[in-house]
């Protein structure tokens, strides 16, 4: 039978230390949070008490859920605080807990606990005055020194005596609440908005926030007006400070993601001190999600995600409905799962975004969108790393070297007529006959090496609406205007935009394709504007352009699907995305297949 730890309840009820006590959990009770979050409170046994005033840490929740902590397991109690409450009571905080013995293989309670009462065996106690002293008590084994056990987690927690300001000590991010009145916490800004300004009826104003992280949690603070003023310039990403005297209130989930169930806000007693020392403050806590795992997670969801840029596209503009002009940028996100996903940029972040090299990119707080198939967003609140220094990073990089830039990636974003679409493993045109691809509910993606054949230049070229992300055709309405019905406007110009057929083929079998403006432009080596000039003007040179197109090679990645028309169903296949061939990634694949087909 497994020995328990008799005697720690009463050190931990008296606010002492007890290493790694082994206790039993003798009931778990699941209690409303803040917005929905839920809060776990442990009954714990030494067998000769118990004890009801342990509280499970948020990001320890997934324990709870998954049935790890239930009612008997054998436990032991790695890393917690201990938070004194106005009215003197003790409530320990569970940062680390590992089960032992589960509930299962545990015949029922061991000993004969009761419930641990401090005043019948201690006397009466005076109430401690929570303005005189800190609120938390640290666990050390130095009980002269109030600071955090250096064993905290994988890397160390600060024992740090008092802040520069004085008059509190560093407490973890996890254990504040808004029944605790001084309070530092010693934490590295992960992210931090630009300044957002309101007018309405009751006046003007302006707010930032940003998002702090120490070893225990993180949490995201706002600073209001004056605060603005006073911090905003001050604070820099990625460096650390002491910040305390913020208040504290429940979270409003609506506009974070940050997995805290309260939020801290700035005010006039607040302070925000620089930290010099900062080598053991992580850079940022993240609950990475594989890419493959996307399918199966909610619409809207906010998840962590890291990967490898595989491919980027050029900074787009567009015109919001208020008339606001804002950048976007997309690339595409592929991790050791082997599938892509396209990841849209916003605003400054489009901006200044640079893919090249391929480089490891991890974002924390991305939304899950399901358009076209399964896409990510960074908003404001979002945080982009560039080749973060995380281990995950340092994996990463090492398979992608040795392995997976051979890789093409199976998306799981699907873009019309874009660029950039879903891509599988290389089939041969003969392979998408003979597994009939596109015949299932959902289209399917390949990529081949395949030479242009024959181009139909009949019908290519079309007058298109000159909005932006709007190639709808106009109407010449012989006024020298041109109407677009999508957007019920008329323009005194147009733009041309490509539709072209394409005939392509390798050694084994030949296919009929659709291409659209980018693809069509790179098959051609001719954008569409100059196409239709020479069309109007010099019919011949037109027709030079293709069949100087012709005969060419290219890899192809394309789109296929069966679609019914006029009750006839035919397999179509659209070209996502047209490259000339780099003849050594080529090779790179080509020696990967025969090295399976060796293994097989």
């Amino acid at each position: 039978m497994t020995k328990l730890t008799e005697g720690a309840i009463e050190a931990l009820a008296n606010g002492n230390t007890v290493d790694d006590a082994v206790l039993q959990l003798v009931n778990i009770r699941k209690m409303d949070g803040a917005n929905g979050l839920a809060r776990f409170r442990v009954m714990m046994s030494d067998g000769l008490h118990s004890m009801s005033s342990f509280m499970l840490s948020t990001q320890l929740n997934f324990m709870a859920d998954e049935n790890k902590l239930a009612t008997n397991c054998i436990c032991i109690l790695k890393k917690h605080v201990t938070n004194i409450m106005k009215d003197g009571r003790r409530v320990v905080i569970i940062l680390e807990i590992d089960v032992i013995k589960p509930a299962e293989d545990v015949a029922g309670r061991i000993g004969d606990p009761i419930p641990y009462n401090q005043a019948q065996n201690k006397g009466p106690q005076p109430v401690p005055n929570p303005e005189g002293r800190p609120p938390l008590q640290p666990q050390n084994r130095n009980e002269a020194n109030r600071g955090f056990n250096r064993d905290f987690g994988k890397k160390a927690l600060s024992a740090m005596p008092s802040t520069p300001g004085g008059g509190s000590k560093v407490v973890p991010i996890a254990s504040l609440n808004p029944y605790q009145s001084k309070w530092t916490v010693r934490a590295r800004v992960t992210n931090k908005s630009s300044i957002r300004t309101w007018s309405n009826s009751r006046g003007d104003g302006k707010l930032f926030s940003m998002e702090i992280v120490d070893e225990s949690g993180e949490i995201r603070v706002t600073g209001f007006n004056q605060e603005v003023d006073k911090f905003f310039s001050l604070i820099e990403v990625g460096k650390v400070y002491y910040v305390s005297k913020g208040s504290l209130k429940i979270a409003n989930k609506q506009y974070t993601s940050v997995k805290n169930d309260y939020e801290m806000t700035l005010n006039g007693e607040s302070t925000v001190i620089p930290c010099e020392d900062s080598s053991d403050v992580p850079m940022v806590q993240c609950d990475f999600v594989s890419i493959a795992d996307l399918e199966n997670r909610d619409k809207d969801a906010i998840i962590d995600v890291i990967g490898v840029c595989k491919s980027v596209d050029e900074v787009s503009r567009l015109t919001t409905k208020t008339n606001k002009e804002v950048s976007k940028r997309t690339f595409g996100l592929m991790d050791m799962s082997g599938k892509v996903v396209t990841v849209t940029l916003w605003g400054e972040e489009a901006e200044k975004f640079d893919g090249s090299g391929q480089p490891i990119v991890a974002i924390k707080g991305a939304k899950l969108s399901d358009f076209g198939g399964r896409s990510l967003s960074a908003s404001f609140s979002s945080t982009l790393m560039v080749n973060p220094d995380i281990p995950e990073a340092y994996k990463l990089r090492g398979w992608y070297d040795e392995e997976g830039h051979a890789m093409d990636g199976q998306s799981l974003t699907e873009v019309k007529g874009g660029s950039r679409g879903g891509n599988t493993g290389w089939k041969t045109l003969s392979d998408v006959k003979t597994e009939h691809l596109g015949h299932g509910d959902k289209a399917d993606y390949f990529t081949c090496k395949a030479t242009i054949v024959y181009l139909r230049k009949e019908n290519c070229l079309y007058q298109a609406c000159p909005s932006q992300e709007c190639n709808k055709k106009v109407i010449d309405q012989q006024n020298g205007m041109y109407r677009c019905e999508k957007c019920d406007k008329e323009f005194p110009n147009f733009q041309y935009r490509l539709i072209l057929s394409a005939n392509i083929a390798d050694y084994g079998d030949n296919q009929w394709v659709t291409c659209f403006q980018d693809s069509a432009e790179t098959i051609l080596g001719q954008n569409a504007a100059y196409l239709g000039q020479l069309k109007d003007s010099n019919e011949a040179a037109f027709d030079e352009v293709f069949q100087q197109a012709n005969f060419n090679t290219f890899v192809f990645r394309s789109r296929v699907k069966l679609e019914t028309y006029n009750d006839e169903s035919r397999i179509k296949v659209t070209l996502m995305d047209a490259r000339p061939v780099d003849h050594k990634d080529y090779s790179k694949t080509l020696i990967m297949n025969i090295r399976r087909l060796a293994a097989q």
